[in-house]
């Protein structure tokens, strides 16, 4: 099958207003930037979309950073730390911290944070990232012990990232709901106002402490979410925006023939895959035969999505992990190739020689879900195609009401398979294979001490999940990133639009 790629134009109305448009808020100080997707809630604990990592990192702190470009660990609210033994790790905190509220940052606002997210009954809403801990404890006033559930050697990545420290005693009385109308971090940047879901303004933290993330140089930032690229894309022309991100590749290309913007390409640990029901929580799906599965993996041009439709730094991916992550051991990975008349011989073997109808799910980049679609409609996988908002879609998924579907994970942008690999594929709300075997390997390899044994059973998961065709991993992603020409950003490869380090040309 040939795919046919639908080459989305620039108004002509955008193109008249760019001779005029005032290229950037610089004289306000002011970086406005369109999201895509709508933020359930602003609460870093209670969103799991891209949108939100991006504000958590800019309104919230961790104990630690990890550099972006080094992978070099750095204290950030802690100023340093030590193992007192497997799962007990002790933590010197940074004095002089403020919250954006004006209160002091100590001990109790990590015991209060840790103890809060540990709690499965507060319902974090990615619990692979807070699930490993069992609770805290004050030492003094700027001592803490974080204890953990068992041994679980990638702490030190999860604290890192997806783990920020919230304010005890405002917390306490504003709960996710307040927290997600008026946040409050210890972050570079604080928020000033929020209309859930559409509007976000953020104003630099005068008195941000001295944090490995750099300190803010644009005062503001503008945030509104936009759905449509192409109103993106006009509003980038028209002058009222400074930053987009996201942005198709196609569109992207586009945007840069003008020679009017700043076009920026960088790689992401995203991966897109086919997620199927192997274990028949949706019902008595044709899912569950291994054939099938295997079919579907041998349904899709996998080469020919990338050239044509991500570009970029994307690359095939056969793995249920991104390769550079610890333990994602790309040879342990059983690949398929495309092969149409393979995947009509296995369906026919699964006792569906005209094929067969099922729904089929996806959330974002619809061009890419459409073409897959047809990929499996050329071999008799006929798919009733349905597009919904990433909330809606992830109840269906945990609720296990989803024959198949495409989708992506960023891993939170944490550098071990745990975030990806372990999210998935045991026995949690998100996984469809139920597999005992899988289940045996990443329990070890989530808790081994030593390097080696970890990435022996990473290997093994990830062999027995793609001989099993549990998944039909897709590609990873890449990001551009379009500016005007008074921007000046450049992204890293974790997938994080960082505002501390934007300036003015």
């Amino acid at each position: 099958m040939k795919l046919t790629v639908l080459k989305s134009t620039i108004a002509g109305v955008a193109l008249a207003a760019a001779a005029s448009a005032a290229w950037a808020d610089k004289a306000n100080d002011t970086l406005r930037v369109a999201f895509t997707k709508e933020l359930e809630n602003v609460d870093s604990y209670f969103n799991s979309s891209r949108e939100g990592v991006v504000l958590q990192r800019a309104v919230w702190d961790g104990l630690i950073y990890r550099d972006p470009v080094t992978n070099e660990y750095k204290g950030n609210l802690a100023t340093e730390w030590e193992w007192i033994d497997d799962t007990t790790i002790e933590f010197k905190l940074r004095e002089g911290v403020t919250f954006h509220d004006g209160s002091d940052f100590t001990a109790d606002d990590v015991v209060f944070t840790v103890n809060y997210v540990a709690d499965e009954a507060n319902g974090v809403k990615t619990q692979r990232n807070v699930n490993w801990m069992k609770s805290a404890e004050k030492i003094d006033d700027y001592t803490v012990r974080i204890m953990l559930k068992d041994k679980f050697p990638a702490a030190i990545e999860f604290l890192s990232g997806p783990v920020s420290m919230y304010p005890s005693d405002y917390y306490a009385e504003a709960g996710p709901e307040g927290m997600g109308l008026k946040p409050v971090g210890t972050g570079p940047y604080k928020v000033v106002s929020v209309v859930p879901g559409q509007h976000f303004v953020l104003e630099k933290n005068e008195a941000y402490h001295d944090s490995p993330k750099g300190q803010p140089t644009v005062t503001n930032v503008d945030i509104r979410t936009i759905p449509d690229v192409n109103t993106q894309m006009a509003e980038l022309f028209s002058g009222t925006l400074d930053l987009i991100w996201q942005v198709p590749a196609d569109q992207a290309e586009k945007l840069a023939e003008t020679g009017q913007f700043t076009v920026s390409n960088e790689s992401t640990m995203r991966v897109g895959y086919l997620g199927m029901d192997a274990s028949g929580r949706s019902g008595d799906t044709p899912f569950k035969d291994i054939r099938v599965r295997k079919a579907v993996n041998h349904a899709i041009n996998r080469g020919e999505l990338v050239e044509a439709l991500l570009k970029g730094q994307s690359q095939v991916i056969s793995t249920p992990c991104f390769p550079s992550q610890f333990g994602c051991d790309v040879d342990a990975a059983v690949s398929y190739d495309y092969d149409p008349e393979k995947a009509k011989e296995l369906l026919a073997e699964a006792g569906y020689p005209d094929g067969f109808t099922t729904d089929f799910y996806a959330y974002r980049d619809r061009e890419y879900a459409e073409a897959i679609s047809s990929y499996l409609n050329a071999v008799g996988i006929d798919t009733n195609f349905k597009m919904l908002q990433y909330s809606a879609l992830r109840e269906l998924n945990m609720k296990g009401e989803t024959p198949i579907s495409f989708q992506t994970w960023g891993s939170y942008s944490v550098n071990d398979a745990s975030a990806m690999v372990s999210q998935f594929f045991k026995h949690g709300s998100l996984d469809d294979a139920r597999d005992d075997e899988t289940l045996e390997y990443l329990n070890i390899a989530d808790s081994a001490t030593d390097p080696e044994v970890r990435k022996e059973n990473y290997s093994k998961a990830i062999k027995r999940i793609t001989e099993q065709a549990f998944w039909a991993p897709m590609f990873s992603y890449n990001t551009n990133y379009v500016t005007t020409k008074e921007v000046e950003y450049t992204p890293t490869a974790d997938e994080v639009l960082r505002f501390t380090t934007v300036t003015w040309n």
